[in-house]
C-alpha cells in the first residue's frame, strides 16, 4: 500500500517569539515492511538552521532553529511511503513466555542483545507492580508469548474507554490503571509497563494510521491524527527483525494501514514536536494530520 502523509503543527503565540529551537520526528523511518520514498519538512518562519540526524534509535530526527522573531510558527511535514503488512508468527507456536524472557536475558543470546535495553524501565514507563500484577491473568505459567501479548493486548481494549479529555502526554500509568481509561499513548505505555515488569522487551511506536470514512461519506481533511502502538521482542519473528507490532486501542497487530515514524523507549523519546522558545507568552496548538491512499497503476 502507497500513502501521502501530511502533518500539519501551527503554534501560535500572544506575544512576539525571538528565537526557537526545536526537534521533530516527523519523518517515516525504513522498516523490514516499509519504504519512505519522499519526507519534506516546511518550517514558515523559514528557519536559520537546518540539520537532520539518525538518533539512537536510527529515527530521522529534524533539528532547526529560528532566529527571527515571529507570531506563528507553522511545520509542515509530508511524506510519500510504502507499506506492506508484516507477517505474524503463530501465536501458538511462540516460545512459552518464560523460555523467551530466559533468552532475552541470556549474555550468550546475541541476537537479542539490542532488545534488552527496552525490558528496562524509562522515564515514561517506570516499573509499576500495578501493570505487572494486570500482565499476570494473560502470561499464565507457560503459556505461549505471542498468546499471552495478544491476549493482554484485548483485556486492555476491552477493560479500558477511550477517551481524549481524561490525559494528558504527562498522566502517569497509575493513574490510568486507577481511571480505566486513555487514549492511544497511554494503552501503548500500559501494554510496555505491564510486559516489562515481567521481564520482557517492549518498545513504544509512533506513526499514522489510515482511517476510512463511513460508506458514502468524503473522508473529513485535517480529521487523521498521530497514532501510537507498541512492539514486544518475539524470537520468532525473524523476517521483522524479531519484532512483533500490537496495537490495543484497535486490539490487533499492525497490517498495512499502519505507518511508522520512529521508535523508542517510551513517548519521551518519539515525540513529534518539542523545543525551547523565547518570549511569546500564552501560545495555542493547532494540528491537522491526512493520511490519504495512492491508487497505484
Amino acid at each position: 500500500m502507497r500513502y501521502q502523509v501530511t502533518h500539519l503543527t501551527r503554534y501560535g503565540y500572544a506575544d512576539p517569539v525571538s528565537l526557537c529551537h526545536s526537534i521533530a520526528h516527523l519523518k517515516p523511518r525504513e522498516t523490514p515492511y516499509q519504504r519512505c520514498l519522499i519526507a519534506n519538512l516546511r518550517i514558515n518562519p523559514w528557519p536559520s538552521v537546518v540539520r537532520e540526524h539518525r538518533d539512537f534509535f536510527g529515527n530521522r530526527v529534524s533539528y532547526f532553529s529560528v532566529q527571527q522573531s515571529h507570531l506563528q510558527l507553522e511545520i509542515n511535514a509530508t511524506a510519500e511511503v510504502e507499506v506492506w503488512a508484516p507477517p505474524l508468527p503463530e501465536p501458538a507456536s511462540t516460545l512459552p513466555w518464560e523460555k523467551a524472557r530466559a533468552q532475552l536475558q541470556s549474555p550468550r543470546a546475541v541476537e537479542s542483545a539490542s532488545a534488552r535495553m527496552f525490558a528496562l524501565p524509562s522515564p515514561a514507563v517506570p516499573l509499576d507492580p500495578l501493570a505487572a500484577d494486570y500482565a499476570r491473568a494473560s502470561f499464565m505459567p507457560g503459556r505461549p508469548l505471542l498468546e499471552a501479548a495478544l491476549d493482554l493486548v484485548s483485556r486492555i481494549h476491552r477493560d479500558f474507554d477511550y477517551d481524549p479529555t481524561s490525559t494528558t502526554v504527562a498522566t502517569p500509568i497509575a493513574e490510568v490503571l486507577a481511571q480505566r481509561r486513555g487514549v492511544c499513548q497511554d494503552f501503548a505505555h500500559l501494554a510496555i509497563a505491564a510486559l516489562r515488569g515481567l521481564g520482557l522487551a517492549a518498545r513504544y511506536v509512533s506513526g499514522y494510521l489510515e482511517t476510512l470514512p463511513p460508506p458514502d461519506q468524503p473522508k473529513l481533511r485535517g480529521a487523521d491524527a498521530s497514532h501510537a502502538w507498541l512492539a514486544i521482542y518475539c524470537p520468532e519473528a525473524q523476517e521483522s527483525g524479531g519484532w512483533v507490532d500490537l496495537d490495543p486501542t484497535n486490539d490487533c497487530s499492525i497490517s498495512d494501514q499502519y505507518i511508522t515514524t520512529a521508535i523508542g523507549r517510551d513517548y519521551q523519546d518519539v515525540t513529534p514536536v518539542r523545543g525551547v522558545f523565547y518570549g511569546g507568552g500564552e501560545h495555542s496548538l493547532a494540528v491537522s494530520v491526512d493520511v490519504d491512499r495512492i491508487a497505484l497503476g
